[in-house]
């Protein structure tokens, strides 16, 4: 099991960048596939973007490709969200997300834990 902790959200005027991280527990972290999720009020929980576990294979959102970008530090037990030239539509609570796989370039399609979220407010 891991549990996983966000940081990193605020309040930005678009155009702005902002760094989420979620740090994970545990000495296995380099066994889960990671993902980002958004929900903005009122909305369903939305794909952000994932990553695999070696890192070498990424998805992402049309609605941010191009603009956002996921990493991992499996020496630090983390996972980021790079966020660049943020629009107000990205406004939301956004939630970190594992999954243990067994493949090292599988990205999984759903997702087994959840961090409690961090809010990313962008204002126009």
């Amino acid at each position: 099991q891991v549990q996983l902790v966000e940081s990193g959200g605020g309040l930005v005027q678009a155009g702005a960048s902002l760094r989420l991280s979620c740090r994970a527990s545990g000495r296995t972290f380099r066994s889960y596939a990671m993902g980002w999720l958004r929900q903005a009020p009122g909305k369903e929980r939305e794909f952000v973007g994932a990553l695999s576990r070696s890192g070498g294979t990424t998805y992402y959102a049309d609605s941010v490709k191009g603009r956002f970008t996921i990493s991992r530090d499996n020496a630090k037990n983390t996972v980021y969200l790079q966020m660049n030239s943020l629009k107000p539509e990205d406004t939301a609570v956004y939630y970190c997300a594992a999954r243990r796989v067994a493949g090292a370039d599988y990205v999984p399609e759903w997702w087994d834990y959840w961090g409690q979220g961090t809010q990313v407010t962008v204002s126009s």
